[in-house]
């Protein structure tokens, strides 16, 4: 936490910002390790507190490091309780975060606060993009579950079930494996349906000689690593066929150019090269990747127009997919480890050809 706090003062510093409230929950569970839902954080130069009510006090004090932040029960109110730290400290300005805080609350702070209110945004989120040691083996171990995951999946579908049915099976053992939760709504999206990009799982009885699109993120000690698998059930159109080796191709070039220095529009573009000579420019997903970690998509977004450079640290899932409506989809998703010479596959799960039950 302590070199998570001094990068953040780095950039309040920047910005000529005294002090930064944080309230959004992933960026106070970045910053304090606190899980609980009701919380603030006050940041200045020099010192951090964490404010929360009498019922979550014993939670606090457990999780959030007394080394670095002053644990305070938050009487009369929270953002009282924070203005009565402010008052002696002589901060000329207050950053909060604009994407969190709402109108009403705004007017709250307008006039608890006789300093200027600075909206900031995605400066917490910049810091998560960098994983440091914990974070990178949470996520591993995160990412193996996601791999038994798909492995025991291919063992549950047959024909006759209902998507529902092969979602609530493989979800439950999931669990049983030590996954805490699923932050998206898993997906299964069977024969044509396997088209709809944003689809989601439906009661569609499963048949035979088609495709299936598997998509989830699970999450375990608080970081999401996410999985995308498309395989099939007999042997589907030729054309799918093809469209598998397409996407597949798409994603291994894309995994075979990931380094520090590279953008997120550079390596969008890699991926879109091989799409379009293929002739599949039109049925490509609007984007190539994004990053993953407290939330199961969050910076650096591989896409067009994404001009930042990826360092060591960035863990991103690269996820092309090619979509045709009214006959199928394909998607392929794994999580990588930007490294300094390069990058890591964090996740596993077999994809080098289509695989069909």
């Amino acid at each position: 936490m302590a070199d998570r706090l001094r990068r953040l003062r780095e950039r309040m510093a920047a910005i000529e910002l005294d002090g930064l409230l944080v309230t959004q929950s992933d960026n106070l569970r970045y910053l304090t390790a606190f899980t609980g839902s009701t919380g603030v954080a006050l940041i200045t130069r020099t010192e951090a507190f964490f404010v929360t009510n009498a019922q979550l006090m014993r939670q606090a004090q457990q999780q959030v490091t007394p080394q670095h932040f002053i644990v305070l029960e938050g009487k009369p109110s929270l953002f009282e309780k924070v203005q009565q730290l402010v008052a002696p400290k002589n901060l000329t300005n207050l950053g909060f975060e604009a994407s969190d805080v709402s109108f009403n609350l705004y007017d709250e702070l307008a006039d608890l606060f006789d300093i200027g209110l600075i909206p900031v945004t995605g400066m917490i989120e910049a810091l998560r993009e960098v994983k440091d040691t914990d974070e990178i083996d949470s996520l591993a171990q995160a990412a193996k579950l996601a791999d038994w995951g798909y492995q025991r999946l291919l063992k549950i579908v047959h024909p006759g079930m209902t998507e529902f049915e092969v979602v609530n099976q493989l979800e439950y053992e999931m669990r049983q494996q030590g996954v805490t939760d699923f932050p998206l709504p898993m997906r299964l999206l069977s024969g044509t349906r396997s088209a709809l990009a944003q689809g989601t799982t439906s009661q569609r009885i499963i048949g035979g000689q088609e495709l299936l699109t598997v998509d989830f993120g699970c999450r375990y000690q608080g970081y999401v690593a996410r999985l995308t698998r498309t395989f099939a059930i007999g042997l589907p159109e030729q054309q799918l066929q093809e469209v598998y080796g397409i996407v597949l191709e798409a994603q291994l070039d894309v995994i075979a150019n990931l380094k520090p220095g590279l953008t997120g529009m550079a390596l969008d573009q890699i991926a879109r090269q091989v799409v379009t000579k293929s002739g599949y420019s039109p049925e490509f997903g609007p984007l190539t990747g994004f990053g993953v970690g407290l939330t199961a998509q969050e910076g650096p977004l591989i896409q067009a127009g994404e001009q930042a450079q990826l360092v060591p640290g960035n863990i991103v899932t690269i996820a092309p997919g090619i979509y045709l409506p009214g006959l199928g989809g394909v998607r392929i998703a794994d999580d990588l480890l930007v490294t300094v010479t390069g990058c890591q596959n964090l996740t596993q799960a077999p994809k080098r050809q289509l695989i069909s039950l």
